[in-house]
């Protein structure tokens, strides 16, 4: 048997992998985030599959489901929002199904924060604005932030930065921000991405906290910080220029 971890994407059921929904078709088992995986996914799983939410589940709870899936020799379709390589937990669960000699693989899916630059309708990577993105978020309630890794020190760079997991602190973000990009900076927050409730909010460092509380928005949602946001006037990537074109 084989535990799969797939990246079940932002929330539109149709945004996800053809190799990932083959899998949760087959699979016997699945485990799935709770409400941050579309129901959708779940009508996929074969008749008669375990379903199982992990939503309230411990560590220990989830890699015991693993486990005895092992033990009877069934497939796992292990479900996380997003893409697993980003704040899914799921490196703590690896580390204890190698201990258990328990098999697994990872398929990639889509991630909020591709999903939200959809939304915004911009690349994050913008010619002579922008070319680095961080993917960050704050400690509040949370695993400590390693060292050097706060947001006045990442906000230095002048990167596209983007924030998971820290629309409930908007107005700390903000004031951790301006120093390093300003009060006019453009910034904007996705909430539910790709989900037919997706709510875009579009400002700057200065207002944006005010616009999500106005909005209400308290979860599922990413903070976008950046140049590259309202982008104009920037030079023609060298990738299709007609200098590199001639060469």
């Amino acid at each position: 048997m084989t535990v799969y971890f797939i990246g079940a994407g932002p929330g539109a059921a149709d945004l996800i992998t053809l190799r990932g929904h083959r899998l949760i078709a087959a699979a016997p088992v699945c485990l799935y985030a709770g409400s941050l995986v579309p129901a959708e996914l779940l009508d996929v799983c074969p008749p008669g599959a375990r379903l199982v939410d992990t939503a309230r589940m411990t560590l220990d709870g989830i890699v015991a489901e693993l486990v005895a899936a092992h033990t009877a020799e069934l497939d796992v379709a292990r479900l996380h929002s997003g893409d697993p390589s980003v704040f899914s937990a799921m490196a703590e669960q690896m580390r204890r199904l190698d201990a258990a000699g328990v098999p697994y693989e990872v398929v990639p899916g889509v991630p909020a924060f591709a999903a939200a630059a959809a939304a915004l309708k911009r690349e994050f990577t913008v010619p002579g604005v922008s070319q680095t993105i961080i993917l960050t978020r704050t400690s509040a309630r949370a695993t400590p932030m390693p060292e050097g890794e706060d947001l006045a020190t990442l906000g230095r760079s002048g990167a596209t930065i983007v924030l998971h997991l820290a629309v409930q602190r908007i107005e700390a973000v903000a004031e951790e921000l301006i120093p390093g990009y300003g009060t006019d900076c453009p910034a904007a927050v996705v909430a539910y991405a790709s989900r037919p409730d997706e709510v875009v909010l579009r400002g700057t460092l200065g207002d944006i906290a005010g616009l999500v509380r106005d909005a209400g928005i308290v979860r599922t949602a990413v903070i976008v910080v950046g140049r590259a946001l309202a982008a104009e006037g920037f030079p023609d990537s060298h990738l299709y220029s007609a200098a590199r074109c001639r060469t």
